[in-house]
């Protein structure tokens, strides 16, 4: 058996899906943005049974009501892990029960995209079904233990989102509401809506993309919607473009974004920038202290 290397060529010629989320304050109109993707190759994961803002909308939906059926759909869609036991969620097992329920997963092959509304509905379902388990109960008094359900719950989210990550063919965007707050210093952050915090903690280090939709102010003083792309912006928004085709700023139609994240890439020399410490002022003083 020969050293299974890929090659560059073999590397770049693989279908390769974007992973992302966008987070964005209630109403801001996250779930229409199904309205920028082709109806004909997105699946809609139906959490929040939040879909009048897309009536008449033609794609296809599902609905899962429980974490387990979360956790059956994303095998489904990105197939089994063989490096789990057959008890684990996400195994070849689980992949084959889930198989034999649903049917033949080729057909999930008209999908190019799945798009999750949202993270925080699931984080919710997944909190909710953590606190059923013996882990979240206390082995001396077996009472509850809050605890253990949020560290499980960490996990389970985890394993969620990097379940659905690895489905290298398909594009995958989770929305989730995104809150504003106050630091201990009085200073305003935005965080995440995800029960617990290691979700929102590793997240951005398991999606490609990171995008805030947002409200920004105009030149004119109307404020307009806005995708912000970019981790350093001066609003302090949670983002982050794995790309490096994205501007700060882009307009809010998910359709177009992935077409430009699909352009070519600029050079590496060009994307690899640094700012160069600033040049000392004329006439300054060169001379070095004296020992």
């Amino acid at each position: 058996m020969s050293l299974p290397i890929i090659s560059a060529d073999e590397r770049l010629s693989e279908p390769r899906g974007i992973k992302g989320c966008i987070f964005g304050k209630s109403g801001i109109g996250k779930t229409s943005l199904l309205w920028t993707l082709d109806p004909e190759r997105t699946l809609f994961m139906d959490l929040e049974a939040g879909d009048l803002a897309i009536e008449g909308w033609t794609g296809d939906s599902i609905r899962p009501r429980t974490w387990t059926e979360c956790r059956d759909f994303a095998v489904f869609i990105g197939g089994p892990n063989p490096a789990l036991r057959d008890e684990q969620p996400y195994s070849p097992a689980h992949y084959a029960a889930v198989c034999d329920r649903f049917g033949d997963p080729a057909e999930l092959d008209r999908y190019d995209t799945i798009f999750v509304d949202s993270i925080t509905v699931a984080g919710r379902l997944c909190f909710g079904w953590c606190k059923g388990q013996p882990e979240a109960l206390s082995e001396k008094t077996g009472k509850p233990d809050v605890r253990g359900a949020y560290g499980l719950h960490g996990r389970e989210m985890i394993g969620w989102l990097t379940h659905l990550q690895h489905t290298r063919a398909k594009n995958v965007w989770f929305v989730g509401i995104l809150d504003e707050k106050l630091d201990d210093f009085n200073r305003k952050i935005f965080q995440p809506q995800i029960d617990g915090s290691k979700t929102g903690l590793e997240l951005p280090g398991i999606v490609d993309e990171v995008i805030t939709m947002a409200e920004l102010p105009s030149d004119g003083g109307d404020p307009y919607r806005a995708f912000v792309c970019h981790t350093i912006n001066p609003w302090g928004f949670p983002a982050k473009d794995r790309s490096g085709r994205l501007t700060q700023v882009e307009e809010p139609h998910l359709g177009r974004l992935m077409a430009k994240i699909r352009t070519p890439a600029t050079p590496p020399t060009d994307r690899l920038t640094y700012a160069p410490p600033p040049a000392e002022p004329a006439g300054a003083d060169q001379s070095q202290p004296q020992s």
